[in-house]
C-alpha cells in the first residue's frame, strides 16, 4: 500500500505536467500538478475505504487525475 501511494502521486504529477504541456489545460504547471495530485490522493483514500477500483493502481491514478482536471477548472476560458 505504501508504494502504491507514492506511485499514485508520481503518476498524478506526470499527468498534470503532460496535460499542461499538451495544452489540454491552461492553469499553469504547478496548479495542474497540485490539482492532479489532490484528485489522485482523494480517490486513493476513497478506494481504500470503500474498495472501489478501475483496475490497477496506476490506472486509478491516471483516471482520477484526469477527472480532477476536468472537474476543477481554475482558469476560466473565454
Amino acid at each position: 500500500m505504501f508504494f502504491s501511494f507514492f506511485g499514485t502521486v508520481i503518476i498524478a504529477g506526470i499527468v498534470g505536467y503532460a496535460s499542461e504541456r499538451s495544452k489540454f489545460t491552461h492553469n499553469g504547471y504547478v496548479p495542474s500538478i497540485i490539482i492532479c495530485v489532490g484528485g489522485a490522493f482523494l480517490f486513493f483514500m476513497v478506494s481504500r475505504m470503500f474498495n472501489i477500483s478501475f483496475g490497477s493502481p496506476g490506472l486509478n491514478a491516471i483516471i482520477s487525475s484526469i477527472g480532477a482536471l476536468v472537474i476543477v477548472p481554475t482558469h476560466f476560458r473565454k
